[in-house]
């Protein structure tokens, strides 16, 4: 059985990185660039932000003795077959994996027009795990 209590401060600490990525994005990805601090804080939040949906998409697949994942990407796969994510939303964050992963080991530095756009239009995909996440948990609890 889910622990929603575990998932809600995920959910938790997902907004409150989408939150602050609000707060400190610049408009434009020049302004990002121009800014090493800005730049790292925004890196380092959408890392955190991402890191928080694998935490959550771990949990649920654990909870509920679904197969592993092989991959962290696959993760968001085993969501979206269970009826937690849609697949829009899986595809999205299944990517951000990858953006994840350039910031977490320095694969190498992220382009800041990547890290701007994943910042500023790609907080609507965080935000649509959380709600998804958030509903699914709902129906799972009992009344």
């Amino acid at each position: 059985m889910v622990d929603a209590d575990l998932v809600a401060a995920k959910l938790h600490e997902l907004n409150e990185r989408v939150a602050r990525l609000r707060a400190r994005v610049p408009s434009q990805a020049s302004a990002l660039a121009a800014d090493q601090d800005t730049l790292e804080l925004v890196a380092f939040n959408l890392m955190l932000a991402v890191q928080s949906c694998l935490d959550i998409a771990s949990h649920l697949i654990a909870d509920e003795r679904w197969p592993l994942a092989t991959t962290l990407g696959e993760a968001f796969d085993r969501l979206c077959e269970r009826g937690v994510l849609d697949r829009t939303t899986a595809e999205a964050l299944r990517r951000a994996t990858g953006l994840r992963n350039v910031v977490a080991h320095g694969y190498s530095a992220a382009a800041p027009e990547l890290l701007h756009q994943a910042a500023t239009a790609g907080l609507a995909d965080l935000e649509r795990f959380s709600q998804q996440v958030g509903a699914w948990v709902r129906t799972r609890q009992p009344s």
